[in-house]
């Protein structure tokens, strides 16, 4: 069963949508990575990958910032929130959508964690979904 979801922007002048097949065509997982911490301001960075023919600007374009790593992240100009952001290796084929972004981002929960290793130890590890200390283990 297909699923559409919408999402935008804080000031709602960067709108998007995303298309799936199912809702198991999006893998939404918690980053404990340095960079998704910095980025998101916070302990984690949440996000759901998904394919790029899935995801398209509704309304307004994106400004566009590139990191030393690779990552390109698209955020608003007016407002700053930033809505996806993609490495260079996967730029023609996924996009990573910020899950807080989405106006029914419960439609696409967590399966997973990156970067465990780096988990803050306050924070417990989510249960019932895969816990990578990695990106690639």
């Amino acid at each position: 069963m297909g699923v559409h979801l919408q999402g935008h922007c804080v000031c709602q002048k960067l709108r998007y949508s995303l298309d799936l097949d199912s809702p198991d065509e999006a893998r939404t997982t918690l980053c404990h990575c340095n960079s998704c911490r910095r980025a998101f301001g916070t302990n984690y960075g949440l996000t759901a990958k998904v394919p790029l023919q899935s995801f398209k600007y509704e309304n307004g374009n994106p400004k566009t910032h590139k990191q030393e790593n690779g990552v390109t992240r698209e955020f608003c100009g007016t407002c700053g929130a930033f809505i996806c952001e993609y490495g260079e290796e996967a730029a023609d084929k996924f996009r990573y959508v910020m899950w807080g972004t989405l106006d029914e981002p419960e439609k696409i929960p967590p399966k997973g964690e990156f970067f465990c290793k780096n988990r803050t130890g306050w924070m417990p590890e989510i249960p019932d979904v895969f816990h990578k200390r990695e990106i690639k283990e």
